[in-house]
């Protein structure tokens, strides 16, 4: 059997591309090297931040919040339309907030009334943001798809293509097009390529945790660093030599501290960062630690801690990896840690670009 196209990689962009075929009508197959979904999809906070991106990632998050929505409806998996909540804590966040034109504004009643967080002196509300629970969302997006005649094959290795072939450990598999999806692993099939876009892996540290009664995602000033909606605000130089003077551990193991809720009530923390072309698989205690007393001070409360493990995603100097080592073959990637963000959305547009090119 042929196909009209090939997709490697069952993680969230993965997918986006097989549901933005099967939309067009087409023929797809779905190559897996694991025997389940078990990567960066589902060990991250199920957090589509649609307001804290701007440019291309924000055109993508715009779009993959239609696409998450409409696949919970078809999928039957449990989606969360309540946006989320920044939090400012100090006057130098509040003032990062302003700067960045983000509305509404929150005063800190308003962020007491949505969120148990201890010291807020206000915040803002990302009204477009969704949740999603990132243990069963990838999964019911699998069998939707299976049920509409996407053909998975699981255990199976990608070990290379060539116009209109996709060979694997089990064989050939002929497309007219092939999309390799492998998240930080671009490197086991096309090392020279990962190499020349710069792309490492970035090792996270997140736990769980019994919940305190969060019903949005939370976000807070280290948020403001990192995302495109807050970062080029001047008062963030102010935040940023607040932190390093007063909580210099969140520089060394370069946290951004967030937090979702999900809807068996368990509370999913984080974020550490580590990055290399290699991640060490011991994870440090120190660092659980300090993600264990922020949550504590943030909430006023002692958590207690159910899980934790390392979660491993691309990091690159480009948000997006869009590579065509051959004709009709493409290697796909987000490469900022916004996967579930902004990948249905630039699935897509890959898509688009392949069959629109193909039709013209």
């Amino acid at each position: 059997m042929s196909f009209d196209l090939a997709v490697v990689g069952a993680g969230i962009v993965g997918l986006g591309h097989a549901a933005a075929a099967v939309e067009r009508g087409l023929r797809v197959v779905v190559v897996e090297r694991a025997t389940a979904i078990t990567g960066a999809t589902v060990r991250n906070f199920g957090h589509v931040g649609v307001g804290a991106h701007g440019g291309e990632a924000g055109e993508h998050a715009q779009r993959s919040r239609e696409l998450w929505l409409r696949l919970a409806e078809r999928a039957g998996f449990w989606v969360r339309e309540a946006g989320a909540l920044i939090v400012a804590r100090h006057e130098d966040e509040l003032a990062v907030l302003h700067e960045s034109g983000v509305e509404p504004l929150l005063g800190a009643d308003e962020v007491a009334a949505l969120a148990p967080v201890a010291g807020a002196v206000g915040g803002a509300l990302l009204p477009r943001d969704l949740q999603v629970d990132p243990r069963e969302a990838a999964s019911a997006i699998a069998a939707h798809l299976a049920e509409r005649g996407v053909t998975f094959r699981w255990r199976t290795s990608a070990l290379g293509a060539e116009p209109g072939i996709l060979h694997t450990s089990r064989g050939e598999i002929r497309a007219d097009a092939v999309v390799f999806a492998l998240g930080h692993d671009v490197d086991q099939v096309f090392p020279a390529l990962a190499e020349e876009h710069g792309v490492e892996r970035c090792g996270l540290d997140m736990m769980l945790a019994d919940g305190v009664g969060l019903d949005l995602p939370l976000l807070t000033g280290t948020s403001m660093l990192r995302y495109s909606a807050f970062a080029s605000a001047p008062s963030t130089a102010a935040v940023r030599e607040r932190y390093a003077r007063d909580e210099p551990g969140l520089f060394a193991h370069d946290v951004n501290q967030m937090y979702t809720e999900r809807p068996d009530g368990t509370l999913l923390i984080g974020d550490t960062h580590t990055l290399g072309t290699t991640i060490a698989p011991f994870q440090s205690e120190a660092a659980f630690e300090l993600l264990d007393r922020l949550g504590a001070g943030l909430f006023g409360v002692p958590l207690r801690m159910r899980q934790r493990w390392q979660g491993v995603y691309a990091k690159a100097p480009h948000e997006f990896l869009r590579a065509a080592p051959a004709d009709g073959v493409r290697v796909v990637s987000v490469a900022t840690g916004s996967g579930m963000t902004c990948g249905l959305g630039l699935a897509e547009s890959v898509v688009a670009e392949l069959w629109d090119a193909k039709t013209t």
